[in-house]
C-alpha cells in the first residue's frame, strides 16, 4: 500500500515550496509547465489526495448545503430536491436532504446539529406544518444571526426576513375551480387542510374567491378541512356520503385519489357524475384510474432557484441585500378527471 503523503511530501521530495506544489496542482499560470507535470505525476503516483476538511476550515467553507423538506413521499418534494441537487452540483457544492416528518422538534435539532457542527454554509427549507402550527420561528432567526443565508421554499412565513421561492396559491386554486366551472359544475366540494398550513389556507382563499367571481352561492357544507393525512379517509368518507356535489378540487394528491376511491365505492362515475382536480403533479395521480387533472407546480424548477438565490447569499459573504420572492406559475394539466 502506498503510503498516503502530504503537500509538504511532495514538496520535501521535489525540493521546491509547499506553495509551488499547490499551486502546481491548480493548473496556476505562475508555475512552469515542466514543474507542473512534474509535482503532477508525483502526486498521482502517491495517489495523493487534497484534504477537503482543512480547506474548508481554512477557507469558512465546506461546500455543503442543507435542505430541510417536511416529508419525502410525494412527488412534489423529490423534485425539488432534484432542481437543488442539480444547480448545487454544477457549482461544486454537495447537498444534505433532512426530512422533518412534519414535526417541529425534528426540525430545530437538524438545523441544530448542522449549523452549531459547521457542516453547511446555508439553508433551504420548507417548513414543518407542526412548525407552523406553533409559529415558533427561533431557530430560523438564530441561524440567520450566525450569518448563515436562509432561503425558504413552498412553506414559507413573513416573519422571517430571507429570500423566498413560492407558487401563487391562491390563484393556483382560482384556475382549478374555475375550470370545473367551465366544464359546468355548480356544486364544487374543496377538501383543504386546516388554516395554519400557509399552503392550504391560500388555496382555501383562491376556492372561495373562484366561487364568489363566477356567481356562485357558497356553501360551507361543501369544505372539508383535515388537520392529518392519516384520518383523511374517515372524514373524505363521511363528506361525499353525506354532502351532495358535482366536482371536487383538493389541495393535493392524497386527498384526490382518496377521493375518487370512495367516490367510486359508491357506485359514482368519475368525470360522468363528479369531476376532480387535484394539486401537485405527481405519479398518483398521473397513473390513476381515471388520471386526475391537477396543478403542476414546477418543483424543480423552484429547487433550481432556491439554489441560485442561496449560492447568491453565499458568494455575497454578508454584503447588504435587499430579500426577494420568486413566485413561480403554474400550469392547470387536464386529464381525465375533469374531460
Amino acid at each position: 500500500m502506498k503510503k498516503k503523503i502530504t503537500l509538504k511530501d511532495i514538496a520535501k521530495e521535489l525540493e521546491v515550496s509547499v506553495s509551488t506544489v499547490s499551486k502546481s496542482l491548480k493548473n496556476s499560470p505562475e508555475i512552469g509547465e515542466d514543474t507542473r507535470a512534474k509535482v503532477k505525476a508525483f502526486a498521482k503516483l502517491y495517489n495523493y489526495k487534497p484534504n477537503n476538511i482543512a480547506i474548508s476550515l481554512k477557507n469558512r467553507k465546506t461546500k455543503n448545503i442543507a435542505l430541510l423538506i417536511p416529508e419525502i413521499t410525494h412527488d412534489f418534494f423529490s423534485t425539488i430536491i432534484k432542481g437543488v441537487e442539480e444547480v448545487a452540483h454544477e457549482n461544486g457544492y454537495n447537498v444534505l436532504v433532512c426530512v422533518t416528518n412534519e414535526s417541529f422538534e425534528k426540525e430545530v435539532e437538524s438545523m441544530d446539529m448542522v449549523a452549531n457542527g459547521g457542516v453547511v454554509d446555508g439553508f433551504i427549507i420548507s417548513l414543518a406544518k407542526e412548525t407552523q402550527q406553533r409559529q415558533d420561528f427561533n431557530h430560523l432567526v438564530e441561524v440567520e444571526n450566525q450569518g448563515m443565508p436562509l432561503v425558504m421554499i413552498d412553506r414559507i412565513t413573513d416573519k422571517i426576513p430571507c429570500d423566498k421561492v413560492i407558487i401563487d396559491d391562491a390563484r393556483a386554486a382560482y384556475n382549478a375551480v374555475s375550470h370545473l366551472i367551465e366544464k359546468g359544475r355548480k356544486r364544487i366540494a374543496l377538501i383543504t387542510t386546516e388554516d395554519y398550513l400557509t399552503v392550504g389556507n391560500l388555496r382555501t382563499q383562491g376556492y372561495t374567491k373562484a366561487i364568489a367571481d363566477h356567481g356562485i352561492d357558497f356553501d360551507p357544507a361543501l369544505i372539508l378541512k383535515i388537520d392529518s393525512i392519516d384520518e383523511c379517509e374517515g372524514h373524505i368518507s363521511t363528506l361525499v356520503k353525506k354532502v351532495e356535489f358535482d366536482a371536487v378540487f383538493t389541495v393535493n394528491e392524497t386527498f384526490a385519489v382518496v377521493a375518487m376511491k370512495k367516490l367510486q365505492a359508491m357506485g359514482k362515475n368519475v368525470p360522468t357524475d363528479i369531476a376532480i382536480v387535484g394539486f401537485s403533479d405527481g405519479k398518483l395521480l398521473k397513473y390513476a384510474t381515471p388520471s386526475v387533472t391537477t396543478i403542476r407546480q414546477h418543483g424543480a424548477e423552484m429547487g433550481r432557484i432556491a439554489t441560485k438565490m442561496l449560492l447568491k447569499r453565499l458568494k455575497a459573504e454578508g454584503q447588504e441585500e435587499s430579500f426577494s420572492t420568486r413566485v413561480i406559475k403554474t400550469t392547470l394539466i387536464e386529464r381525465e378527471s375533469t374531460s
